[in-house]
C-alpha cells in the first residue's frame, strides 16, 4: 500500500519551496545534475516518449551564449551556478521503438504526422520540466524557472540542427534565501478546481 509522504518532504518539494532569484556561490556538481535527471526520468509521459532534452550551462562561456536571449529582467539567471535549458525533441518518435517497445508502430505514426507530434512533445516536455523542478528540490537544490527569453535565439545557439526546441529555462543552484520575494497568493481550491 502506498503511504503518504511526510510533511518535511512535502514542505521541501511544495509548501516551503520557492522560485529563487539570487544564488550563493556554492557550485553544482556533475553528480547532482545526473541525480536530477535520474529522478525526473521516472515521471510519466504519453507513450513513455520522454521528449525533454536538457542542456546545462555551467561555464561562464556557456552562460554568456544565452545572455542575448534573456529578457532584461532575467539576466539575474547568469549569477546562478547553472542555467538549465529544458527543450523538446521534435523527432522524439525516433526513440519510440526503444521506449515503447510493445507498440513501436507509433514511431511511424508520428513520423508521418509531424503536426500531431509537436503538441505531444511540447506538452510532455512541460511535464518533464515539472519533474525536473521537483527532482532538483529533492536533491537539495533550488530552482528559478522562467519563460522570459527569446526561444528562436536559444534554439539557434544551442539546437542549431532544428530538431530540439526550447520550452523554458531555469536557474539552478543553492538559493540565497535573503533574496527570495514574499510568497505570492495562490488560488483557493474553489477558484481553480471543481468536483463533478
Amino acid at each position: 500500500m502506498t503511504q503518504k509522504t511526510d510533511g518535511a518532504t512535502l514542505d521541501r518539494l511544495f509548501r516551503a519551496a520557492r522560485s529563487h532569484n539570487g544564488w550563493t556561490d556554492q557550485p553544482v556538481s556533475d553528480e547532482e545534475l545526473r541525480e536530477i535527471y535520474d529522478l525526473m526520468k521516472y515521471g510519466p509521459t504519453a507513450l513513455n516518449t520522454q521528449p525533454a532534452r536538457l542542456v546545462f550551462l555551467r561555464s561562464a562561456q556557456a552562460k554568456e551564449k544565452i545572455r542575448p536571449a534573456l529578457a532584461e529582467g532575467n539576466l539575474k539567471a547568469l549569477a546562478a551556478p547553472v542555467i538549465a535549458i529544458v527543450g523538446y525533441d521534435t523527432e522524439f518518435y525516433e526513440k519510440i521503438p526503444q521506449l515503447f517497445p510493445h507498440n513501436p508502430g507509433y514511431r511511424d505514426y508520428f513520423a508521418k504526422d509531424k503536426a500531431a507530434g509537436e503538441p505531444l512533445a511540447f506538452r510532455n516536455s512541460s511535464l518533464q520540466g515539472g519533474y525536473f523542478i521537483l527532482a532538483a528540490r529533492a536533491v537539495g537544490l533550488d530552482v528559478g524557472p522562467m519563460s522570459g527569453f527569446d526561444a528562436e535565439k536559444v534554439d539557434a545557439t544551442f539546437f542549431p540542427d532544428g530538431k530540439v526546441k526550447a520550452n523554458f529555462i531555469a536557474a539552478l543552484g543553492h538559493g540565497d534565501h535573503s533574496k527570495v520575494f514574499e510568497r505570492l497568493p495562490r488560488l483557493p481550491f474553489e477558484e481553480a478546481a471543481q468536483i463533478l
